[in-house]
Formats: C-alpha cells, structure tokens, sequence
C-alpha cells in the first residue's frame, strides 16, 4: 500500500470523532471513583451498572468542562437531551448507553490549526464511557480469542464526543486536528488527554472520492490511541478504498480495526446508523439548559487557549521563528512549559535560548520541571548567554537545577565551572593561533568554515572550560582588527 496521504487522481476525506474523558473526581451519574489503573470491578455501583431500582444524577463539573470545550471550540451551548442508545455489548452492563442525540449540548463550532486551517465541529455531546472488555488466548481479537474479561471501572466515566466536519484532507491534518484539540483539552482543564491511558481515543471517518465528484462511501477506524496509529491508519485506509475502486468494485461501509503490527486496517462489523441505536429520551434525567449566567462563569474560567500561548512566545523571538522554533513553540506550549519560558525572558533571559533549554533539557525531565524556578532558569540562562558558562556546562548545572534547586551561580561553582577570565582566554587564542598559522590565515582571508578548527583548540587547551561563542567573538574581533 502507498504511504502518501491519497493515491494518485485521489482526494482523501477525513471525519474525526475524538473521545475524550473529562477530568472529574467521580463518574457521570453517580460518586464512583473517576479513576485509572484501579483493580478491575472495584470502581462500580448500582447506578453504573445498571442495577434496578438505580438512577443517575447528573454531575455538574462534567457539564461545566463540557461547557469549557464548547466554548473553546467556538461552539454554541444550547439547552440538551439525553438518550438511551440502545445496544448488546459486554461493555455496557445496562445494554444500552446514555448519551446526547439530536440536542447535544454543543453545536457547531470550528477549530484553527496551526497552520492557519480550518476544521468545522459539528457537534461535541456528553455521554457515559463504556467498559474495557479483554480478549485472552489466540490473536487477542475477539474472534480468536479463549475467552474474554471485562472491567467496568470505565462504564459510567464521563465522555465528551467531539464530531468534526469532513473537512480534513490528508493524514498530516488529521494529526494537526488531533494534536491541536488535545492541546485545547488540557488547557482548559477538561481532560489529561493521555492517549496512552485511553482518556482520549480518536475513531476516523475514511473515504476517498476523485476530485470535484460526490463524497464516497466512508469506513470508520475505531479506536485509534496515538497520533502515529492515526497517520498510519487514514492512508492505509485510503490506498485500500482506491484500490478497490480501480478494481471496479465498490466500498463496503463497516467499521475496522487498526492492527499496529500489521500496518492495515481489519474489517470489524457492519457500520451501525443512528436507526440500529434505537435511541429515546432518558426517562430518569431532565432536559439540561445551562443558564447565560453559568454559561458566562464557565467562558470565564477559560484561561488562555494554546494558539495564544504560542503567540506570546513567537513576539518574545522577536519574529518570524524558524521552522525549528516554531516546533520548539508548539511543543513547549503541548508540554505547559510555555509559562517558565515567559517568566525566564521577564527576568531577562535570551528568548531563543529559553525556547531551547526549556524544549530540550527542561523538558526532558517534565516530572521535575514545576520545581524549577524561573528565576533561577533565567539567571542561568544569562550567564550562558554572557559567555560566563559554555553551552554544556549550563546544561550541567540546569540538570542540578531539576534535581535540587539552587543558586546557579553557586551551583557552577560546585561544579568546577569557573569563568574564565577574558585576559587569560585572550592569551590562550594568541598561542592558538601562533600553533596554527595556515588556519588563521584563512580565516583572516574570509574563509568562515575554519573558524570551527579554531575554537575547538581553544577549548582544547582549556579543557573546555572555554564557551564556543566566547571564543568565536574574540575570534571575529580579532579578524577585524587585522582588516
């Protein structure tokens, strides 16, 4: 199968439903643990599982980050139904689902991506996770299976859905998409987004159709839990579904599973419509309509979104990034690193060696990066940018920095990181160049590439306590004399 995103004479037309699970202490309708890795079946009560004479009551943080979503997305937060959608899975004790259907809570709405890209939302709703079901013995699936084990821990688990518009065409969008909604969702606080854990799951909508013409019959993949299994899916997906049709047949709408080792996509099940669901009003819950005033408390609580957050730290650089700083940006802001940065360069510190410590070293080490000062981040940083410390001397003392806390100063010191003073390092490229005269002549002479040479005998005779950029000035200066 092709790995580009359509096959040749192709367009690719992509839908995400994203799930995501909403960071409240306990579970939709009832006060069950929200909770993961807890020991199978211990998380549950009547309510969830749908003993008789249970009923649910509505939790209210889960309607405000739902809220918090919506209003995120640019949607409109319009009064809602719940549903009972009906169906005979493991995973669900009760045999059915609630969920929203035609009155979600959330309608409409659009995301930007980074790019500058639009992506419509059709709708986002609440409903109740469904359980874990594990198939044991053969090939793991369930038609090889032995048997099978299900935990119910998850049943109950407040979900919001996020329906995208069809309006992703290739692959690397669809991983934008989904990267720059899971940036929204921490952000806002509605949700870890930890594809790992299955708090957030992504199912994409997949068909091809020639260019101009009527959209095709799509296939749903199910289930996908990282943003590599999303790339991978959608354009096997879509090398499938063309070369069927050039083969005269036609597409089958089901729903498939991805096999990671494989690198294909399985069929499932028949695609189920809204029909098969049997949906009806939830006898036992209320219309909800959140008030202007609810509404407006929870707009309110919204901090900053992460396309601002990346604004602010591209006006620090001071211009149009690079295409490395725009990553480093992207990834510091995805990482909530962004807010160290913004302190570090408030102190004073270089803005692009901010982004590069914070993006590499700093966030290397994320279990240890909220017990790290900004102050102390920024005076470090001032004395690498001074020549006082060499690039890897101060990613040794940020390291201890992480660890301990501390005066980077002192830390240095500690270290056996002294500064050099600027007569003696004068004195050490004077010999440097004395040993190397072929190499300064050249450099004298406009040839830039054996500056590199140069500086690294400096550091040599130092023991590289020398700073590269240090070295490379008196250097230049030096140069300019001799003109």
């Amino acid at each position: 199968m092709s790995g580009i995103s359509a096959p040749a004479g192709w367009e690719l037309v992509v839908g995400l439903e994203v799930h995501c699970e909403l960071a409240t202490r306990t579970k939709l309708f009832c006060g069950c643990p929200n909770a993961f890795g807890a020991e199978p079946n211990t998380n549950v009560c009547p309510v969830c599982l749908g003993l008789p004479g249970s009923l649910p009551v509505l939790n209210r943080r889960a309607v405000e980050l739902a809220m918090r979503i919506g209003a995120a997305l640019n949607a409109e937060i319009a009064p809602s139904v719940f549903h009972r959608k009906n169906y005979f899975y493991p995973d669900m004790p009760k045999d059915f689902q609630i969920s929203q259907y035609d009155a979600p809570i959330n309608r409409g709405g659009r995301l930007e991506l980074p790019d500058g890209s639009v992506v419509g939302i059709e709708r986002a709703h609440l409903e109740e996770d469904t359980g874990k079901t594990t198939h044991v013995g053969g090939t793991g699936r369930i038609g090889g299976a032995d048997y099978a084990l299900v935990d119910y821990n998850r049943a109950g688990v407040p979900l919001v859905e996020i329906v995208s518009a069809p309006d992703i065409r290739s692959a690397a969008q669809a991983r934008a998409y989904a990267g720059e909604l899971r940036a929204i969702l921490v952000a806002t606080g509605s949700s870890d987004g930890r594809m790992e854990e299955g708090s957030m799951r992504v199912d994409a909508n997949v068909s091809v159709r020639r260019p101009g013409a009527p959209f095709g019959t799509r296939c749903e993949i199910k289930n996908l839990n990282s943003m590599r299994s999303l790339g991978r899916a959608i354009e096997f997906e879509a090398a499938r579904q063309a070369e069927v049709l050039e083969g005269g047949g036609t597409v089958t709408q089901e729903t498939r599973h991805w096999d990671e080792d494989r690198g294909a996509t399985l069929p499932m099940r028949s695609k189920e419509e809204a029909d098969d669901y049997r949906y009806f009003p939830e006898p036992d819950l209320v219309p909800l309509a959140p008030d202007g005033r609810w509404q407006a408390e929870v707009a309110a609580s919204i901090g900053p979104l992460p396309a601002e957050r990346r604004a602010v730290l591209q006006r620090l650089l001071g211009g149009e990034p690079t295409p490395a700083q725009a990553d480093q940006v992207r990834s510091l802001v995805a990482s909530d690193l962004d807010a160290l940065v913004v302190a570090a360069c408030e102190r004073g510190a270089p803005a692009s060696l901010a982004l590069v410590r914070a993006a590499n070293e700093v966030a290397a080490d994320l279990s240890r990066a909220p017990g790290l000062d900004p102050g102390a981040f920024a005076k470090l940083l001032m004395l690498e940018g001074s020549g006082e410390l060499s690039a890897s001397q101060s990613k040794a003392v940020l390291g201890e920095l992480l660890v301990g806390g501390g005066d980077p100063a002192e830390v240095a010191r500690r270290l056996g990181f002294e500064p050099m003073d600027g007569g003696a390092l004068d004195e050490v490229i004077l010999r440097v160049i004395a040993e190397h005269p072929e190499d300064w002549a050249r450099f004298v002479a406009g040839e830039d590439k054996v500056k590199g040479p140069l500086v690294g005998a400096v550091r040599r005779a130092t023991d590289n306590q020398a700073d590269p950029a240090a070295v490379a000035r008196h250097l230049d200066e030096l140069r300019a004399a001799r003109a």
